[in-house]
């Protein structure tokens, strides 16, 4: 009897021991994120990343965003690992596969491109009314991609670089939810499906764009360029002062996403906001309105803390792009990124500049 209540006892004992285990562990699983984030986070930026979450809880339809500043790496995160369709955004990895393949010399900007009947897309963009056989330079189609959001240059590219290409590339810089599953139509319902991303991603390939580590030196130049002449700037530059971004926006029905590198003053970051599910366009134009304005402000406040603090870090200024050393573009088809960098956009710029229609392009 004695043995047998000893043997209770000890089971008794473990089972407490195991009890607290439990129990820690649960706490170090359901409770890192404010735990650590109030331990580690400078005040200002802990702050900012409260505020960011309170307005995405209260957000239209399905939201996920996330915001690194560049020059310490901290990061807030809202849902920024959510799939979300792409829309748009889906060409800044597009544009990277053609400078990868640029790089590697397989064509340089002056390689003319033929429309076939194939390529065009209605959905956003003029070439498409181009006739069959029409050929583009290189140069001139990464423009209309990124600048207007021409879908049919996007396909033209696409096709020269080969999709499978575009998603091997992105799988291998750690984009892992960032899939192009087919060319961009936007004539039927399955564009949500086949354009997928995250913002994490966005964040991620944009980070090494903006340290100038993405492909090489002038390829991060040059494809920073290019973002800066967005001619749609109707979501992240509409509430910010006039200071240089390198963005891509995405639409269609029921979604709004923008992603870039804004170069604040002594604190340049890297921002995604992607929505969907939208009651309404207006309603996502100003969430994310909202969230930039609240990032900006959030990491300008940082910065003088940084400095304050003595923990300021050398910020990478706006990226000069340089002209392709082996381009000689034929009049008119001259990359209008190739001696300087694009001027910078500005709330003004946006009001002037329409938004595509629900109907345009992803």
């Amino acid at each position: 009897m004695k043995y047998k209540h000893r043997r209770q006892t000890t089971d008794n004992s473990l089972m407490r021991r195991i009890s607290i285990v439990l129990a820690l562990v649960y706490l170090m699983v359901s409770f890192p994120a404010a735990a650590r984030a109030s331990i580690d986070m400078p005040a200002p930026f802990a702050k900012l990343q409260s505020l960011l979450r309170g307005v995405a809880h209260r957000a239209p339809g399905r939201v996920a965003m996330e915001v690194r500043d560049l020059a310490t790496g901290y990061t807030s995160k809202f849902n920024a690992n959510t799939v979300m369709p792409a829309a748009s955004t889906i060409k800044i990895p597009v544009m990277v596969e053609v400078f990868r393949q640029m790089e590697l010399g397989r064509f340089d900007l002056n390689r003319r491109v033929e429309l076939l009947a194939s390529d065009k897309d209605w959905g956003s963009g003029t070439l498409c009314d181009a006739p069959v056989g029409t050929t583009y330079p290189v140069s001139r189609l990464l423009t209309e991609m990124i600048t207007v959001s021409d879908n049919t240059a996007a396909n033209m590219l696409i096709r020269l670089v080969g999709r499978h290409h575009i998603n091997s590339t992105m799988y291998g810089l750690g984009l892992h939810d960032t899939r192009l599953g087919n060319y961009i139509r936007t004539d039927g319902w399955n564009v949500r499906a086949e354009l997928r991303t995250t913002p994490n991603d966005m964040v991620t390939l944009l980070t090494q764009m903006a340290k100038n580590e993405l492909i090489d030196e002038w390829s991060s130049k040059q494809m920073i360029a290019i973002l800066e002449a967005d001619e749609i700037n109707t979501l992240l530059p509409a509430s910010l002062p006039q200071i240089p971004i390198a963005h891509k926006t995405g639409s269609f029905s029921d979604t709004l996403n923008d992603v870039g590198i804004v170069y604040s003053p002594g604190a340049p970051y890297v921002i995604a906001v992607m929505t969907t599910d939208l009651p309404t366009l207006s309603s996502g134009r100003r969430f994310i309105r909202n969230v930039s304005r609240l990032a900006y402000h959030g990491l300008a406040h940082f910065a003088k803390w940084r400095v304050a603090n003595g923990l300021d870090t050398p910020i990478t200024a706006p990226a000069e792009a340089m002209p392709d050393p082996q381009a000689t573009p034929a009049s008119g088809d001259a990359p209008m990124w190739g001696s300087h960098a694009a001027p910078p956009v500005t709330a003004a710029v946006a009001t002037a500049t329409p938004e595509p229609q629900p109907s345009s392009a992803p």
